[in-house]
Formats: structure tokens, sequence, C-alpha cells
């Protein structure tokens, strides 16, 4: 099947890889766009388990304000230089990530926090959660691909969520 310019920067805008990594994936994928971008998603997952060991020491604490004033949300994320951590896609990352923390109330960071017996994980833990914007999508999926698009290593850290009468 093949496939124009105009795809892989589609399949640039949608994953933040690089042209020729958009091209190769296309080119493996025989022009399959979905295909194409589940092989970035996977190599996407490969560069962001190399990183996984590198120290976070910067970054953002991102706020959420509900517009009734009733409930609010602080989370800490975590990279490895502040120049990242000023950076759009960072930014962007801690406001969703901070919105999915206001929206479903996740009780815990990863299923690594949870203790014995606490329910389905999925549902209990950010990371695991569907995104609440793109159901398709996890919030893990989320940060995999601002690792993939800055290179460096990101980790949500510890999140509060704050509402009224609870």
């Amino acid at each position: 099947m093949p496939f124009s310019a105009a795809d892989v920067k589609k399949l640039r805008d949608l994953t933040g890889a690089g042209m020729l990594d958009c091209k190769k994936a296309l080119d493996d994928a025989g022009g399959d766009f979905e295909r194409a971008r589940e092989i970035l998603k996977e190599k996407g997952f490969a560069a962001a388990a190399k990183r996984a060991e590198r120290d976070t020491a910067e970054g953002v604490i991102q706020t959420y304000l509900h517009h009734n004033g009733r409930m609010g949300v602080l989370v800490e994320i975590n990279c490895e230089s502040d120049f990242v951590a000023r950076t759009e896609d960072f930014k962007a990352l801690a406001q969703q990530i901070a919105l999915q923390i206001a929206g479903a109330n996740p009780l815990y960071v990863s299923a690594e926090e949870m203790p014995n017996g606490d329910g389905d994980a999925k549902d209990l833990c950010l990371l695991s959660q569907p995104f609440i914007r793109d159901e398709s999508r996890t919030i893990q999926d989320l940060v995999t691909e601002t690792i993939s698009k800055t290179g460096e290593n990101i980790r949500v850290r510890r999140f509060a969520r704050f509402e009224l009468g609870r």
C-alpha cells in the first residue's frame, strides 16, 4: 500500500517521532498507517525503557483548579533537565495529567504503590488509566510519547487531589 509525504507528516504530527522514523515505520508497515503508529509506539516504549533508570531531579508542580473552585489537583512531574521542564510538550503533558487526576480520581501513581488486594489496578492507578480525552491511549502512553519527543526520562512522582466535603 503506497503512502505519501503527507502521510509521513501526519504520522510525525501524531507521534512526535522524526521524519525518517515515520517513513521507515510506514515502509515496515507496508503503508498501513495504524500499524506504523504501533511500530513507533513500540519503539517509543523501548526508548523509554532505556531511559527509565536515569535520574529525574527537575520538572514542574502542575495545578488544576475546577471552574467552581470545589476541586483541585497538585501533581509533581519530573524530568532530567530544566530545559525539558520548560518545553511545551512537557508542560502539555503535566496539564493533561492534572486534568486526568481531577476527572478520573486515581488513588495511586502506579501498581507498584498499591497494597495487595486493592482491586483493579487499571481503575486505581494513574499510569494505567485510559486517558479521558482519548480512551485508546493510557496515561503511560502519554508519558512514553513525551519521553520519545524530549529524549529524557519523565516520571510522575506524586499527586494530591482535593475536593470540598470529602
